[in-house]
């Protein structure tokens, strides 16, 4: 036993990621007493400028919407407690096919070996007993996703550490819900064949979900979270639904444990089974 708190790191691609994913787990554990680590690998720079100002615009100011949404992110890190915000300023890639995608010094771009020692270095420093990221596919495909995956599981192998490691997901059945709540509130149009096949692979059936961590008492605090991204509030699409009904959509948080040391039982309820 050591007087070092046991540790929680949450590595995400973009500000505003923390929240939606992992903004229950990291308010909840900061209640307990639990060292939060959030590392964002990029700076947010394709998202919304002031106004709502699109990437496409001509006017659109990279560097001045990453400062913005530095400040939108350490907001949210204030609401969720989160004890450690660590940014490794990778410019943002943008969505799938956009021009970005191949812009020198992007995250995509950037060798996976040389994202993956930096984030070595910060999992030596914090020596974290669980590590949350995203699957291979980044969970929906988002180019900077993907690339979190993988300078996460590089990073693992770098060091000695051997942490509980855990990939974000999403059970079908709530997938389910949570389209039908957007079509009610009317800001999710019919989608065509394909799209609707392709959103029906998202997350993963009920019973592959290892891990399912009831955060509903946070739920006000990962809203609030979310909210604190204001200039992307038109793509955050969680909000339309309201405190109350977000509340009784995303209060459960979901993820396949895929390496372990401790033998925990599964199904679990608690990133740290098995550590405590």
């Amino acid at each position: 036993m050591t007087d070092r708190p046991l540790t929680l790191m949450a590595v995400h691609a973009h500000p505003d990621d923390e929240a939606t994913g992992t903004g229950g787990v990291l308010a909840q554990y900061a209640a307990e007493g639990i060292r939060t680590v959030l590392v964002t690998c990029t700076d947010g720079g394709c998202g919304d400028g002031p106004g709502g100002l699109k990437p496409s615009d001509p006017a659109h100011d990279p560097a001045a919407v990453a400062v913005m949404r530095r400040r939108e992110l350490e907001a949210s890190c204030d609401v969720l407690k989160v004890s450690d915000l660590e940014m490794l300023d990778y410019a943002d890639s943008g969505m799938i096919g956009w021009p970005s995608n191949d812009a020198p010094g992007s995250f995509w771009q950037t060798p996976v070996e040389e994202g993956a020692a930096r984030l070595a270095e910060l999992m030596r420093h914090y020596r974290p007993d669980v590590v949350v990221t995203y699957d291979e596919n980044g969970f929906y495909g988002h180019p900077d996703h993907i690339q979190a995956h993988r300078i996460t599981m590089a990073a693992l192998e770098m060091t000695e550490l051997t942490p509980k490691v855990y990939w974000t997901t999403m059970p079908r059945s709530m997938m389910q819900r949570f389209g039908e709540t957007m079509h009610e509130l009317g800001d999710m149009p019919e989608p065509d064949p394909a799209e609707a096949a392709a959103l029906a692979e998202i997350g993963l059936p009920d019973d592959e979900i290892t891990t399912w961590v009831d955060t509903t008492a946070f739920r006000g605090q990962k809203f609030d979270a979310l909210a604190a991204h204001a200039s992307q509030g038109e793509n955050i699409f969680f909000l339309k639904m309201g405190k109350e009904r977000f509340g009784e959509l995303m209060g459960m948080e979901t993820f396949v444990r895929v390496k372990d040391t401790t033998g925990a039982a599964l199904p679990e309820n608690d990133l740290f089974a098995g550590l405590r």
